[in-house]
């Protein structure tokens, strides 16, 4: 079986979960930006959580299949449709041969991840089907899909009748958005009263937001502590001798506008960092919008360890729920 891409829409590409263990090698994750909207697509129609699906950013694409299968969404607000006709979001939706898949415009949210009974069977690179797109590297070719491909698809499970998500196990979030930042590791570069403030302000994201990283604007200038410019660290007070990138880490360029570090991020630089997001939070930045209004909250690792343990204990309520 294929899938025939009609339409690719905005920077739909193939993902899965990630390809972990090459970050030393300066090679990222990559993977889904919003990991728990992939793994209930997955398990929606069948899949293993870790199957290859599709990312769409803002614009969803449209399919055409050429066998009956069962597709999920999950992920953004984004109505679906089959052969015009509306189906629900982060539900199991059988669909026939020679019929198409379409998305009205979003709604809420920044991606959706389209999942296929069997997964999108593109070749494994270094342990993932995931698209780099930077380093061609994945993926359908290596590239966003485009007009025309026709993407192979694996042999089907057996997927859940009617299956659906309940409200309470998808992701919602208050305005402004809440990201848990525990601070390190050059946070001692810039002031206590200016770091307090980058705390205390409300940002927003910048329109420069991708699948490398997302920035922020509408905060004050870090103020950075005197110091006398080690060799090899450049002349403005937020370089410092390069250093490797924590997944989530914020880099603040010049002390101007926070960038949180995302799925294909470089694995080191030059610029210090005043903390990184705790990774329960992290798929939440993917579904962030330009302009949503944002704070960063302060808190330590024991928080973090707890919200990673809340987290990992919704995920086992997703697969007790649909398994």
């Amino acid at each position: 079986m294929a899938v025939k891409v009609i339409n690719p829409g905005l920077l739909t590409s193939v993902q899965d979960l990630g390809r972990p263990g090459y970050f030393h090698l300066g090679i990222p994750t990559s993977g889904a930006m919003d990991s728990y909207a992939m793994r209930a697509a997955n398990l929606l129609v069948g899949n293993d959580e870790g199957a290859a699906g599709l990312e769409a950013v803002f614009v969803g694409p449209k399919l055409e299949f050429t066998a009956d299968t069962v597709v999920a969404v999950t992920g953004a607000e984004m109505p679906v449709r089959v052969d015009g006709q509306e189906h629900p979001g982060w539900s199991a939706i059988p669909v026939k041969a020679g019929q198409t898949l379409s998305f009205d415009y979003l709604k809420s949210g920044a991606r959706i991840y389209i999942a296929i009974a069997g997964g999108i069977d593109v070749p494994v690179a270094l342990g993932s089907r995931s698209t780099y797109p930077i380093g061609a590297l994945g993926g359908f070719k290596g590239r966003a899909i485009a007009a025309g491909d026709e993407l192979p698809v694996g042999k089907a499970g057996k997927a859940v009748n009617g299956a659906s998500v309940p409200e309470n196990l998808r992701r919602k979030s208050a305005m402004p958005v809440e990201l848990r930042i525990v601070p390190g590791l050059y946070d001692h570069r810039v002031t206590k009263s200016s770091l307090d403030r980058f705390f205390d302000e409300e940002w927003k994201v910048a329109p420069e937001a991708d699948r490398m990283g997302y920035r922020f604007k509408g905060g004050t200038p870090l103020e950075f502590v005197e110091r006398e410019q080690p060799f090899g660290a450049g002349s403005d007070p937020s370089n410092i001798v390069d250093s490797c990138y924590p997944y989530g880490s914020v880099q603040v360029p010049g002390g101007t506008e926070p960038i949180i570090l995302h799925r294909d991020a470089v694995s080191g630089g030059g610029y210090f960092m005043i903390g990184t997001v705790i990774s329960a939070d992290m798929d939440l930045i993917g579904q962030l919008q330009p302009n949503t209004p944002s704070r960063f909250r302060r808190v330590t690792m024991e928080d973090a360890m707890q919200a990673r343990h809340e987290e990992a204990a919704r995920l086992d309520k997703l697969r007790a729920h649909l398994g």
